[in-house]
């Protein structure tokens, strides 16, 4: 049988499809444990021939929508985290998802991307060098400013998912951990109802847009809710120290893969010109 043929996309191989598979899956588990599954599932679905950017990134999010949604269930019947604070959070990120949606249908993602590496280092750094951070819930705001904080961090956070995406997870648990201070365990499981809501609020602008590939996404919605399950049931059993150090390594991976990005869209174009 033509796989390719049958999904859309002619020149799509097995042996391309078994491996973004496989890639859905370990980002489901990523997603689940501490955000940043789309460092893996968006450059795979890439590296797909004759997929565009903007299809990759929206067939990316229905996948994830599906995994978002899996971690999510896992984690209120189990880990019970407070959704005063996690479904106004939500609803305010939804909103700033769509509009980074609609901002990456004629922006490059690669103006942005120098900004987020300095961002991710300096999470790295904080994270590395406060080891009882996000040991125990405590904290920092109470009562009304507890959620105009938590609803300004879902709003940027949301327009940049809607934007670029790749670890966006993680962007919300190390804000949920330094900015208002609950554990990393509570975190996770308010960052997924979170990351669930901003990739319903871009798949809102997509769909109309005819982005998304439903068949692919489809498959890779099936393998990324496996990988989210097993990754949530892992975080919950295993606590907070299991999640920072994943939380740790998933960073250290942005960092590379973005400070490439950022070496091959921005420096190494300014030195070619340098050097004319």
């Amino acid at each position: 049988m033509d796989i390719g043929a049958v999904l859309g996309l002619e020149q799509l191989t097995w042996g391309m499809l078994i491996l973004v598979i496989v890639a859905a899956f370990a980002a489901g588990w990523i997603d689940a444990v501490v955000g940043g599954g789309g460092l893996l599932q968006l450059p795979a679905l890439l590296l797909i021939p004759g997929i565009s950017p903007l299809q990759a990134l929206a067939t990316n999010k229905l996948a994830s929508a599906f995994g978002t949604a899996t971690s999510s269930v896992t984690y209120y019947r189990r880990a019970k985290p407070d959704i005063r604070t996690a479904l106004p959070m939500a609803a305010i990120a939804l909103a700033g998802s769509f509009g980074g949606a609609a901002v990456a249908t004629v922006l490059p993602s690669a103006a942005f991307k120098p900004i987020i590496v300095i961002a991710l280092l300096a999470v790295a750094l904080f994270t590395a060098f406060k080891p009882q951070l996000g040991a125990a819930t405590q904290l920092r705001f109470r009562g009304h400013k507890h959620h105009v904080m938590a609803g300004a961090a879902g709003l940027a956070i949301g327009f940049y998912d809607g934007m670029i995406g790749p670890g966006t997870g993680t962007f919300l648990v190390i804000t949920l951990v330094g900015l208002l201070g609950y554990d990393f365990l509570q975190a996770s499981a308010k960052a997924k109802i979170v990351n669930f809501a901003t990739n319903a609020g871009a798949l809102m602008l997509f769909v109309p847009h005819g982005a998304v590939l439903w068949l692919l996404g489809g498959i890779l919605a099936v393998a990324n809710v496996a990988g989210s399950y097993l990754g949530s049931r892992m975080a919950i059993s295993r606590g907070a120290t299991f999640i920072r150090v994943v939380f740790l390594v998933v960073v250290v991976a942005l960092i590379g893969k973005l400070g490439v990005d950022v070496w091959n869209e921005n420096i190494a174009p300014a030195l070619a010109l340098i050097g004319r």
